[in-house]
């Protein structure tokens, strides 16, 4: 247990979370971003006041689904608490292995579930799980940096566990999460507490509540739920403003 926590930390810390939402565009929108000499894991890129954090690559899969990961991070609370139904359509946007995609498809037999990934390696390992498990509505996507190309007006519940703060253009996803969404549909961000200094993840991998949801209010959503059950992270659900 001791060495799983401190690989837990150290590999956080170099960015395996929302682990295959790189950073491979090198399109400028300086309306909205701002760019500066990178820090340590990050890429230089600012929105509101944030550098974007840097991911690593699908070689981290086998630490995603580390067998002390409930323990860690609660993700059996997350997974309970999701405001979904049997027949929900879910969006898991930087699944990675599909930890949360495998967990959610039994929650909605009578929907169905995207995993929405932007490396092919992922892409095939997601379509071969999912093939292994017998899940027939869970559905790969092939996402860029921009966009997760859902469906329009599809999307009950969309989920980024950990990925938000590596998404290198967050204004242009939002827009096409937004598209996405059906009308009164959800959007559940988990991310580490930013706030707490007790969790040992480096700072640009964590997110405050307030910078959560300032970044997500001026792209047109508002907090309608901050649950509070989970060790080190937030689990914060947005709905589109009226």
């Amino acid at each position: 247990m001791k060495y799983a926590k401190i690989l837990f930390f150290i590999l956080a810390g170099f960015g395996l979370c929302g682990i295959c939402f790189s950073q491979s565009s090198s399109i400028k929108n300086d309306s909205v971003y701002s760019y500066r000499s990178p820090s340590s894991g990050g890429i230089g890129k600012v929105y509101q006041g944030r550098e974007i954090a840097g991911v690593m690559d699908f070689r981290g899969k086998d630490w995603l689904e580390r067998q002390s990961r409930p323990q860690e991070e609660n993700t059996v609370l997350a997974i309970e608490n999701l405001p979904v139904s049997s027949e929900s359509v879910v969006a898991d946007i930087g699944a990675g292995s599909g930890y949360y995609t495998f967990r959610i498809a039994p929650k909605v037999p009578d929907g169905k579930v995207y995993a929405v990934e932007i490396q092919d390696d992922a892409i095939r390992y997601l379509q071969d799980r999912a093939t292994d498990l017998g899940y027939k509505n869970v559905t790969t996507v092939k996402g860029s940096a921009q966009t997760p190309n859902l469906p329009s007006n599809s999307i009950d519940l969309v989920i980024m566990v950990d990925v938000y703060h590596e998404l290198e253009y967050p204004v242009e996803m939002l827009a096409a999460i937004k598209k996405s969404l059906k009308p009164g549909g959800k959007l559940l961000l988990i991310e580490y507490r930013g706030e707490d200094p007790k969790v040992q993840i480096r700072a640009l991998h964590k997110m405050t509540v307030g910078q959560i949801e300032s970044e997500l209010s001026a792209n047109g959503f508002k907090l309608s739920q901050n649950g509070q059950f989970m060790n080190i992270q937030h689990f914060l659900v947005f709905e589109i403003k009226d």
